[in-house]
């Protein structure tokens, strides 16, 4: 039988706190109880935020939690053609459409619907695509993107759908909504979702589910925000012929006023926590984990 593989992915775009410890920790946790492996991902597309220095604290504070992780580590950064090839597949597909609108304008078309009543927004409370992007010609596109126009590349949800039907994941955690077990998804929820912009040829989304691919995780372990998102990954999954993991979603931890986290939060922050004096026992305590076994620090390549 081949032994499970799990992940623990943050973005260095600022420093771990409890939240992250929480999950890298259950992350740990099961793959020390299922005799699996623990790797480490960096997911550091966003050049405009994201640092070497909080890269370099991302092992510290791991390390110092006791936890360890299989090498090498994936940087998202040095794998951008990967992302390109998936991307030229579902485009090779018809299903990827390039859209020009700026944030703002965006958010002036969505007030101009919403005259006529609310306007549809995602799980994350976000409106959905509300332009026409989708009905321009070949050779307005062309045009477009020869004048240097911003984009970003859309899927074209509704054909998406088209394509696969009755997806459904294994849920094996807390989930938000009371389901467990084979949930159905939903990706439709969500509209014509981001997959890479005119500068970064990818996004969330895609990347995160070709890399679970290529490094073979089998069983995904994160936080409830992510629950709904789920739907979306296994959408792709099935559209780029990519394996389906399992998934466990975790609670969040919160703060005073149940907010969640943010890397801003210097109060939840483990660097903060460690010059305070806390231990690593005492972090395991503060995310509602008890004794927790805890391996010995590894040193990244």
């Amino acid at each position: 039988m081949v032994p499970p593989v799990f992940r623990f992915a943050p973005s260095p775009n600022g420093y771990l706190h409890l939240g992250h410890a929480y999950s890298a920790l259950l992350n740990f946790g099961r793959a020390r109880e299922t005799g699996g492996r623990l790797l480490l991902r960096i997911e550091d597309i966003d050049a405009t935020r994201c640092r070497p220095e909080y890269e370099t604290a991302i092992y510290e504070d791991l390390a110092w939690l006791g936890i360890t992780w299989n090498v090498p580590v994936r940087r998202q950064s040095e794998h951008l053609a990967d992302y390109r090839a998936a991307l030229e597949k579902l485009s090779a597909l018809g299903l990827v459409y390039p859209a020009f609108e700026s944030r703002a304008e965006i958010a002036r078309l969505v007030s101009a619907r919403e005259a006529d009543g609310p306007w549809p927004r995602d799980p994350d409370g976000a409106p959905l695509y509300p332009g026409n992007a989708r009905s321009l010609s070949t050779d307005e596109r062309r045009r477009m993107i020869a004048s240097g126009a911003p984009y970003a590349l859309r899927l074209d949800m509704a054909a998406a759908c088209g394509r696969v039907a009755g997806l459904t994941w294994n849920e094996l955690g807390e989930d938000p909504d009371g389901e467990r077990g084979r949930v159905a998804a939903r990706p439709e929820v969500w509209g014509d979702v981001i997959l890479a912009r005119k500068e970064t040829p990818t996004s969330y989304h895609l990347s995160v589910v070709l890399d679970d691919a290529l490094q073979g995780v089998s069983e995904i372990v994160r936080g409830q925000d992510l629950f709904h998102a789920t739907s979306v990954h296994r959408l792709l999954q099935a559209l780029l012929g990519l394996p389906e993991p399992a998934y466990r979603h975790h609670r969040l931890i919160r703060d005073g006023e149940g907010r969640k986290l943010s890397k801003s939060d210097q109060a939840t922050g483990l660097r903060e926590l460690r010059a305070a004096g806390v231990t690593p026992a005492g972090i395991c305590q503060l995310v509602g984990l008890g004794q927790v076994s805890l391996g010995v620090s590894q040193t990244p390549p």
